[in-house]
């Protein structure tokens, strides 16, 4: 049975949340305030102005429920006909509060960086300040009167209303697919209305519902000081204030427009928590490690197109407080070639990716001596067309929630290959079913949610060949997913490099996958390339006290179950830590005086190999000891 679309199934949560004790009182509440505050003013207009001064100051009557004012007209009336101002007073200021704080909230995502900061400070100045002592002050500016006490009312709602709308935006405007789109030169009104307000709107409408019950409170309150509705108008406050110096003799009439304040207020509350219930989101291997390729050699391979298709000099990420996430690294990347990056979380695997594709988070800096992709310099013009492709390793990052999948695969096409919306929606449709994703008609129709975990991760490989890539960059495409999916994926992504004769830079911290999928290796440590070699020596032949440790982390079928798993004690270096020796030396038991105090350069180890180590595991002498071999070693250095 195929599932149902996002607007359907949103009316059917709203039907089922409105069949709740909670959906049935709101729905009560809201109905009967609405019959109130329209058929009241028609139906008791008359009386509740009516003027009768032999009945001035009654108690409670059958002719009158709650008695009379000091002008004999009917209290009960009054507060029926006051219900339709004080709810649009009430309504107005809230409208001004919600749309203040949503321009606050969203202009720091979109305008630049210095006016930006300066808008969060200003809210955070302002939300700081006291809220009664801030509206007081608000009402005094303005004067006197229902329209000062409306805007009074409404601006003090905008600062706590704009620190959500950050917050929720600042989490929002970090994803993947935000970034995307700034790359795909969506504009600022499109991609907050596209891409930020719909991915906040449920914790929005749900602290506007009941901050609009606060406003319904402070409204009332300035009536009752004199500052809001003046006569001859009136709203619940000011008949409280009325009222009040009678309250030992007929407490009813002071407390009707209490309670009546009280009870609207509890009302938007509740309309609050039923949409929020309504919108649905508060209830959410061990394998050997065998070569699958033939080697070929890297003079092989460049053969093949001539020059590379990626390479990098002395390739550094920085940020501020001298912390070097990637310290000058070199690769090369041939054109149709599978390059695997390894290494523990922190080594800067992901970033030196980024690098490459100009996607390196803000306040980090990117330089190189040489920086090249098919034949372009990156450092003056950035891959932003459909030649690189990005597979992010949380797919539900990577695609925005508010949008179907179809939708977002076209947006590409008509962004980068001029396609027309036809066009483009056909285009995405076969390249969701050219990822084996079933029914790519009917899927290009949903919502991300509406997918399993692996047709997530098929659907941004699919995003990613709406063009024409020459590389494939993917990072930890395989994270959370079972290895039924795993391996699906992987086979995915050998399908895409044949028929695409795309290059692939997988990382990922499995080895297994990397062995399975890749033709070369390059470990990364402390922000460093290591070890460069071929994936069929990774096994028994890699020459790094590094590399060899984390192989051998790694159990395979013939591991005795009661053996104890390999560790690498200590910890990797964190971004800043940089000695003066090999990053890798405090954990290392082979080395020396020298590994201490002067770093490694990657330096060729034989053919098709580079290794940065003073003391590298020559793969004759692999089988003797340790001592054996770091004095071979240093023999041969």
């Amino acid at each position: 049975m195929p599932q149902p679309k996002q607007d359907t199934l949103l009316r059917h949560r709203l039907g089922r949340t409105l069949r709740t004790p909670i959906g049935i009182t709101a729905l009560t509440a809201c109905l009967l305030v609405a019959l109130v505050a329209v058929f009241g003013p028609v139906l008791l207009g008359d009386q509740a102005a009516r003027v009768d001064t032999d009945a001035i100051n009654q108690g409670s009557s059958s002719a009158h429920l709650l008695g009379t004012d000091q002008l004999g007209r009917d209290i009960a009336a009054r507060v029926v006909v006051a219900t339709r101002l004080t709810l649009r007073l009430t309504l107005l200021a809230a409208m001004i509060g919600v749309g203040g704080g949503l321009l606050l909230g969203v202009a720091p995502a979109v305008v630049g960086r210095r006016l930006g900061r300066l808008i969060t400070a200003t809210v955070g100045v302002l939300v700081a300040f006291p809220g009664l002592l801030f509206l007081l002050f608000l009402a005094t500016i303005f004067g006197v009167g229902s329209t000062g006490a409306v805007f009074a009312v409404g601006l003090a709602m905008v600062p706590p209303m704009a620190r959500l709308v950050q917050n929720l935006t600042a989490s929002v405007a970090g994803s993947d697919y935000v970034a995307a789109a700034r790359i795909l030169g969506v504009g600022r009104f499109k991609l907050v209305v596209r891409h930020l307000l719909p991915n906040i709107a449920e914790p929005s409408v749900l602290f506007a519902t009941q901050a609009t019950g606060g406003i319904l409170v402070a409204f009332s309150g300035l009536s009752f000081l004199g500052l809001g509705v003046q006569p001859p108008e009136y709203d619940w406050g000011r008949l409280l204030n009325e009222q009040l110096n009678r309250i030992y003799v007929n407490p009813a009439a002071a407390l009707t427009p209490g309670a009546a304040v009280v009870l609207t207020g509890l009302m938007f509350g509740l309309v609050g928590e039923v949409l929020a219930q309504a919108g649905g989101r508060r209830a959410p291997q061990a394998l050997e490690l065998m070569p699958q390729q033939e080697e070929r050699t890297r003079e092989e391979v460049a053969a093949d197109g001539g020059v590379a298709l990626v390479r990098a000099r002395d390739l550094r990420v920085t940020f501020p407080g001298g912390r070097h996430a990637v310290r000058g690294i070199s690769l090369d990347i041939a054109r149709g070639e599978a390059v695997g990056l390894v290494g523990e979380s922190g080594s800067g695997k992901s970033l030196s990716a980024l690098a490459l594709a100009d996607l390196v988070p803000h306040r980090g800096h990117v330089c190189a001596s040489t920086l090249r992709f098919d034949g372009h310099d990156l450092r003056a013009d950035p891959p932003l067309g459909t030649e690189l492709a990005l597979v992010f390793q949380d797919p539900m990052a990577s695609l925005n929630p508010a949008l179907r999948v179809g939708r977002q695969l076209a947006e590409v096409a008509e962004v980068h290959l001029g396609a027309s919306r036809a066009q483009a929606t056909a285009r995405a449709v076969d390249r969701l079913g050219a990822v084996r994703i079933p029914s790519p008609e009917r899927r290009a129709r949903q919502r991300p949610h509406e997918y399993s975990g692996g047709m997530r991760q098929r659907a941004v490989i699919a995003m990613g060949l709406m063009g024409k890539p020459k590389l494939i960059i993917a990072d930890e495409p395989t994270t959370a997913l079972d290895v039924a999916v795993q391996q699906q994926v992987l086979d995915l992504l050998a399908e895409v490099r044949e028929e695409t004769g795309a290059a692939l830079l997988l990382i990922s911290h499995d080895l297994a996958v990397v062995a399975q999928v890749c033709e070369r290796v390059l470990v990364m440590y402390g922000g460093l390339i290591v070890e460069d070699l071929p994936v069929a020596r990774l096994v028994g032949g890699a020459a790094h006290p590094y590399t060899r440790a984390l192989v051998g982390a790694v159990p395979t079928m013939t591991t005795d179950p009661g053996t104890e798993l390999a560790t690498i004690p200590g910890r990797p270096p964190e971004p800043g830590e940089n000695g003066p020796g090999c990053p890798f030396a405090p954990r290392c038991e082979r080395a020396r005086e020298r590994c201490h105090g002067e770093a490694p350069e990657l330096a060729a180890l034989g053919p098709d190999r580079k290794v940065a180590c003073w003391y590298p595991v020559d793969a004759v002498t692999a089988a003797a000891s340790v001592e054996a071999t770091s004095h071979g070693a240093e023999a041969t250095s």
